[in-house]
């Protein structure tokens, strides 16, 4: 399966394109993250940090601006190839869609060094691809690194009570070529919702890595 895979990549590479990573998403709260830029806050199973960020249209927003909601967290970043693959394919889009009217909120952070600097690049791409939820900018990467967030996108489920209930990938489809999908952010949502219990509460997210500040 590995020699399969790196396969896979080496043909990727070749062809110019992303190479999805996969990172463990049951690492956070083991103390400094991989880059050593601090402890990591964010653990499934307790409050998720409080943060404020402003976004691309210059609003300050605060997590606990949502509280009583569930909220989304999707790391992101407008130039990675799986995130766009994403979007493309309406993955995001179509899994708010299926909460509208309840009590759900979906906020982007881009916390990639260079996001402050690609202000009007990043509005125009939010304009096509039609997201309407705010994009924050954590350009320092403190936000970032304190939710332990690895790629693009890492998904992040916080309930109502501001309890982080999940993390990790969107879905199972890290290549968009599965056929029996599993959303996990849905499937997280409804148990939210149900108050039923959270089964898968971590996953192993893909996509391109975090560009932080070095």
């Amino acid at each position: 399966m590995n020699r399969r895979m790196n396969g896979l990549a080496a043909v990727m590479v070749a062809m110019g394109l992303a190479v999805p990573i996969s990172a463990d998403a049951g690492a956070p709260g083991k103390g400094a993250d991989d880059r050593g830029h601090g402890s990591v806050q964010a653990q499934v199973g307790k409050p998720a940090p409080e943060f404020t960020l402003k976004s691309v249209d210059g609003k300050e927003f605060k997590l606990s601006d949502f509280k009583g909601k569930i909220v989304v967290l999707e790391w992101t970043n407008h130039e990675c190839p799986v995130v766009n693959r994403c979007h493309g394919a309406h993955v995001m889009s179509e899994t708010m869609a299926k909460f509208k009217g309840k009590p759900v909120e979906w906020v982007a952070i881009d916390s990639s060094s260079f996001c402050a600097d690609k202000v009007e690049s990043i509005k125009t791409w939010t304009a096509q691809q039609k997201i309407t939820y705010p994009y924050l900018l954590d350009a320092a990467g403190k936000v970032g690194h304190l939710f332990g967030a690895k790629t693009t996108p890492h998904m992040f489920v916080i309930d109502k009570d501001g309890v982080l209930a999940y993390s990790g990938a969107i879905d199972n489809n890290p290549y968009g070529k599965e056929d029996n999908v599993t959303n996990y952010v849905e499937q997280t949502i409804e148990s939210l919702l149900n108050g039923s219990t959270v089964v898968t509460k971590t996953t192993k997210s893909y996509g391109c890595s975090v560009k932080y500040k070095e």
